[in-house]
């Protein structure tokens, strides 16, 4: 019996290890540090053995694979050992699609993911499709795979995720742009960023879609670079295509072998120059999956942002509050930093889960101008980030109230203030539901 070896006890590694374990592999679950309750509960159900709070070299170092997650990155000495060795390191994502026959509509870029992967389900939905959501959003992918079955999956997939994929391929591959993010993690080269997010088009057969922004400078720089067999189906504000979306007067145009469908801006359910690419990209995606006019016109008006995650709730004297409630991690709070695109003032903090801050911290850098602690004890957020943002852009706060005035107090028009806790909630809320609601609330009393 081949054996498993799982690192990282979040939502991507219970996963892995609780299909590992369905195809009758002998697996293991590593985390170095503290997994929350409901994934302990998880693996002692699934009767997977597991570890927390260390890595055990004689326990992982014999293992034939080893999937890892992605918030691990690959310079931690223990994939370093792996990779000496010579074993082979996989993502969840490679390691479900083994076992995945469904059809796969495959999302990634810099910006706009988690908003063009909803648009997406929720566009496959309401055509009546047997329709998943996974990746690094809803549920894990491989979870899915090992106790549920659908005929398509739309799955969010992150530069981490997709390094470690190999054989893995889409039906219908999306980038919605390029920005340069991340390059701690790409030895601050450009090149390799991009280069891990065209992993995601490397198997692309004939047959399948690759949906790309044609506006986006660095994805046709690249896309010149490489040779591909798919489809291309681009989408501009800048000019007509004969394949794919564009702008033309107030109307999106799409066009998909002989088929066009007509959207009206005024129709659409998000605002914003940004949202107008992620509505053409989820309209291109609906096409080419067959989805009617009708259904594709109807979602696009329709559609309402994920309630807690990344969900936009006022625009308030030019400064946007933003509910990421259910960023209870510091992959969920990495995620939702990283798309920011205007200074940030972030709220977070609650009940510390043993958190490594350290991969925050050149975001924190890069794109945060104050922090508003929102927990009972703030002592290891305040180590961490204090420095970097000066005391006086420091404040702690005991309630949503509180915490949203003094946000307010330090954000200046055109900032956005990020509730993105990245921890749980249970120190002051019920529930990260709870601690959004209630940050809503006192969004709309400001």
């Amino acid at each position: 019996m081949s054996r498993i070896v799982v690192l990282g006890g979040g939502e991507s590694g219970v996963g892995a290890a609780v299909l590992a374990k369905v195809k009758g592999f002998d697996v293991f679950l590593s985390d170095n540090g503290e997994i929350a309750g409901h994934f302990v509960d998880d693996l002692k159900k699934w009767d997977i053995p597991f570890e927390q709070g260390k890595h055990t070299e004689e326990l992982i170092l014999g293992a034939d694979e080893v999937i890892k997650s992605p918030g691990i990155p690959s310079t931690v000495p223990m994939v370093k050992k792996l990779e000496a060795q010579g074993t082979p390191i996989l993502s969840e994502i490679e390691f479900a699609g083994r076992y995945d026959s469904a059809k796969k509509i495959c999302i990634t870029g810099s910006n706009g993911k988690t908003t063009t992967t909803s648009l997406i389900y929720y566009l496959l939905k309401n055509a009546g499709l047997n329709v998943g959501l996974g990746g690094n959003i809803g549920k894990s992918y491989a979870y899915q795979v090992a106790t549920e079955h659908f005929d398509y999956y739309v799955l969010e997939i992150s530069s981490f995720q997709l390094d470690n994929c190999y054989d893995f391929h889409p039906d219908i591959a999306i980038i919605t742009n390029i920005t340069p993010d991340h390059l701690d993690r790409y030895d601050y080269q450009l090149e390799n960023y991009v280069r891990s997010k065209f992993r995601i088009t490397r198997n692309l057969r004939p047959e399948d879609c690759f949906i790309f922004d044609s506006d986006d400078e660095i994805t046709i720089d690249h896309l010149n670079k490489i040779i591909l067999s798919a489809k291309r189906l681009p989408f501009t504000q800048k000019g007509e295509v004969e394949q794919g979306a564009y702008l033309k007067d107030d109307k999106i145009i799409v066009k998909y072998e002989d088929e066009e469908c007509d959207i009206y801006l005024k129709e659409l359910a998000l605002g914003g120059k940004h949202n107008i690419y992620n509505s053409m990209a989820a309209a291109i995606a609906a096409k080419a999956s067959g989805i009617d006019n009708k259904v594709i016109r109807e979602s696009l008006a329709t559609f309402q942002p994920i309630e807690h995650r990344l969900e936009p709730v006022l625009s308030i004297k030019d400064v946007l509050y933003i509910n990421d409630s259910k960023a209870t991690n510091v992959d969920s709070a990495w995620y939702a930093l990283e798309c920011q695109t205007r200074p940030v003032v972030w709220i977070l903090g609650g009940k510390d889960k043993g958190n490594d801050y350290e991969v925050l911290k050149p975001l924190v850098k890069d794109k945060v101008k104050a922090i508003v602690c929102l927990g009972v004890d703030n002592s290891r957020i305040r180590e961490s980030f204090e420095g970097m943002v000066g005391s006086g852009n420091f404040v702690e706060t005991r309630s949503a109230e509180d915490a949203v005035k003094e946000a307010s107090k330090l954000a200046a028009p055109g900032d956005v203030v990020l509730l993105s806790p990245c921890c749980a909630s249970f120190d002051l809320f019920s529930s990260y539901e709870d601690r959004g609601r209630k940050f809503k609330e006192a969004v709309r009393m400001l």
